[in-house]
């Protein structure tokens, strides 16, 4: 699989070889604990304007005015990942003990705030999926495989 891709207006143009990465170690923590919730957004953003939209968008994530990352119930920090055969194609995802807190202030962001990454969107809709982690790999069986 390539990992550093260079996205060209036809999709893939450059990928570097597996061999030019590090050997990482077996992954130790689970992406996200039974009992919480991922919110996943499904969205493609309006072609030719995709560096802009990640532009954008990371402009206002990593802000003071983001109040997803003052809440408590955010478990893990989201991750914007992009589709790997649709460079159009991005997902959102990341972890919530309290999916009714993101929804409360998911609506903050959509009425009051309007982030501007929200203009690149197609349809203008950013609108999360909820989904329940119903099992995680318990803390014993990483331990065993750590050792």
């Amino acid at each position: 699989m390539c990992r550093d891709r260079k996205w060209g207006q036809t999709g893939i143009v450059a990928c570097a070889p597996r061999d030019q990465h590090k050997e990482q170690p077996i992954a130790q923590e689970p992406l996200a604990t039974k009992g919480n919730y991922l919110h996943i957004y499904d969205f493609r953003v309006q072609k030719g304007h995709e560096e802009e939209f990640v532009r954008s968008f990371e402009k206002f994530d990593y802000s003071d005015g983001n109040p997803m990352h003052k809440s408590k119930a955010q478990v893990k920090d989201g991750v914007l990942c992009r589709d790997t055969e649709d460079p159009q194609r991005f997902f959102l995802i990341a972890e919530w003990a309290d999916i009714d807190e993101h929804a409360r202030i998911r609506k903050i962001l959509a009425n009051e705030i309007k982030p501007e990454f929200i203009k690149f969107i197609e349809g203008g809709k950013f609108i999360p999926k909820y989904v329940e982690v119903v099992s995680s790999t318990p803390e014993e069986i990483l331990n065993k495989a750590a050792s």
